[in-house]
């Protein structure tokens, strides 16, 4: 089983390009490096709208692209991403057949943020991104997933280094190369972690007042607000709040792979690898 953040930034401001591009490699290896020491087997690279191929570093890189589309966005990882996509050109089925052309998986990212691709219907997606900046979506992600009969993968959508494997994926396999991650998330041997250390939810109180200041759940014009930003998803949608988040209940999977508690907030995996005291 190994360990990977499948959905990672190598910087933390978006446009200039040429600026960017010479900032990214020093960004992979601080990136790759702080993921080792987190310890992730892999980080997969899903620069907005553009790959750039790196070379070895402290962990594993999957090739990948988050593609903006014209109703969110949606992640392309595998071994052939495409080099380079224009902003809100592509519609959420014409971003999977491209990924599915190119062999890659195509996976629904923060469906509850700035996103309506979790409406659209028809689009063979291989998977839906549990993401490490608002895990109190995940009860509606999980319904989500439930629904459309799809695996849930863990992304942390790091844009600063540190913010790394906030989530991430455990995925069984033999091997952690590009064809094997998308083989194994479309046989569903994938499964989401998300770390609820006291810092990881310190920072996510922080990323929910940027996003707020920032009017993020409008970015996408008259798409309008979705949740994941400001309110919980629960507020806003009408679901009952997510009792893990709040501190209220004991949750554990049945597979025995994620473990919550209230009385110590103790996780555990069957891997043996990971215990997180928040």
């Amino acid at each position: 089983m190994y360990r990977v953040d499948l959905h990672t930034h190598t910087r933390f401001f978006h446009g200039r390009r040429d600026l960017g591009d010479r900032f990214d490699p020093i960004g992979h290896r601080v990136l790759a490096r702080l993921a080792e020491r987190r310890g992730l087997d892999g980080i997969a690279t899903t620069n907005h709208d553009y790959y750039t191929r790196f070379g070895p570093a402290a962990v594993a890189s999957i090739p990948g692209i988050e593609i903006s589309t014209d109703r969110g966005h949606v992640l392309v990882i595998g071994p052939d991403p495409p080099t380079e996509t224009e902003p809100k050109e592509l519609s959420p089925g014409e971003a999977v057949d491209l990924a599915h052309d190119r062999d890659c998986a195509a996976v629904v990212a923060h469906p509850f943020r700035n996103s309506t691709v979790r409406d659209v219907d028809d689009v063979p997606f291989d998977a839906i991104e549990v993401n490490g900046k608002h895990p109190r979506s995940l009860p509606l992600v999980e319904k989500l997933a439930e629904v459309r009969d799809l695996p849930l993968i863990g992304g942390s959508d790091a844009h600063y280094p540190f913010e790394v494997g906030r989530a991430y994926t455990r995925i069984e396999t033999d091997d952690l190369t590009p064809r094997a991650v998308v083989d194994a998330i479309r046989a569903g041997d994938v499964d989401f972690a998300i770390e609820r250390g006291r810092a990881d939810r310190l920072l996510r109180q922080l990323y929910r007042r940027v996003h707020h200041r920032k009017g993020v759940a409008d970015d996408f014009g008259d798409l309008g607000p979705t949740p994941g930003v400001g309110r919980p998803p629960a507020e806003a949608e009408g679901v009952e709040a997510d009792p893990i988040e709040a501190g209220d209940v004991d949750r554990t999977r049945t597979d025995g792979a994620d473990r919550t508690q209230a009385d110590g907030s103790e996780r555990t995996s069957t891997d043996g690898r990971e215990r997180v005291t928040d």
